[in-house]
């Protein structure tokens, strides 16, 4: 790392320009997760300041978590911590977190009525009755990794409360309030710039890449259940696709002609789990042969 003096004339402070450019290089992996910042006194002769704007640049990377200090070691670049989330699985986050040992902690941002929603929700839902918009906020260790908007058919779900919705499961209180089993869907993942909302509430610079993960769900009758929208940090979660040859060999007939599906793709009412989870995994296919093509 060669020198470069901190810019004088910017209305920054001092400390606030070199932790932005520590920063800077451990989120490019200048500096790589677990390797040796330089000494204090290296970092003085780059930047041009005194050990005191090192030292307060440091605390501020070691407060946020980007770097890691312990009496009498010189500051390491963090490892980040990475959640996996399997995305094939009709279980929510919430579950998939508790059976690993998780405490996935949820806020719950804002519950409303509303007349209608996204052209996605609308087609998925329809709009009779009414819909509920929720909105949640999910963290581990008090570290936010996503932020999920859910839309819900407003008259299926009377009654739902934002209390019951703290640190919660919303399949689980779906299953055993109002008696409707999530059973299936779709999903598509695509990456998307967070903007000023989304970079607040997660902790992450605006324009900063994250993955969105939406789709509709059905219940056990094969009935429109919910559709939703969830925007996870792309450095801390990680989607996994379980993939096996076998799928190249599996031949199903249609359980209807392709104009009796309804609109959107989605399966029929009363479609099995297992044509499903085909539809599922031709999309992922097609999304990851597109970010191939794309990188």
């Amino acid at each position: 790392m060669t020198g470069m003096p901190v810019d004088r004339t910017d209305t920054r402070p001092l400390h606030a320009q070199v932790a932005g450019a520590l920063r800077a290089e451990i989120d490019d992996h200048v500096i790589a997760p677990g390797e040796t910042l330089p000494s204090e006194a290296a970092l003085c002769e780059r930047f041009g300041v005194s050990r005191s704007v090192v030292r307060q640049a440091l605390a501020t990377l070691e407060d946020e978590g980007t770097v890691r200090r312990t009496p009498g070691r010189a500051p390491v670049a963090a490892v980040p911590t990475e959640h996996h989330r399997l995305v094939q699985r009709v279980t929510g986050l919430f579950d998939q977190f508790s059976s690993e040992g998780l405490r996935l902690s949820t806020r719950v941002l804002s519950l409303e009525p509303v007349e209608t929603g996204t052209p996605n929700a609308v087609a998925h839902l329809g709009t009779r009755g009414g819909l509920l918009r929720l909105e949640r906020l999910r963290s581990v260790e008090g570290e936010p990794l996503s932020y999920v908007r859910t839309w819900l058919p407003a008259e299926r779900f009377a009654g739902l409360d934002p209390a019951s919705l703290e640190d919660a499961s919303l399949h689980r209180l779906m299953e055993t309030r109002f008696r409707s089993v999530p059973s299936g869907g779709r999903r598509q993942i695509r990456a998307v710039p967070a903007d000023a909302n989304f970079a607040g509430h997660l902790g992450v610079e605006a324009g900063s890449p994250l993955l969105l993960l939406e789709g509709g769900g059905f219940d056990q009758h094969g009935a429109p259940l919910e559709w939703f929208e969830s925007w996870h940090r792309s450095d801390r979660v990680v989607f996994d696709i379980e993939a096996t040859e076998d799928r190249d060999r599996v031949r199903l007939s249609p359980a209807a002609p392709p104009a009796a599906q309804p609109a959107g793709g989605a399966p029929a009412p009363g479609a099995g789990a297992l044509e499903r989870a085909l539809l599922l995994a031709d999309e992922l296919r097609a999304e990851l042969a597109r970010a191939r093509a794309a990188g």
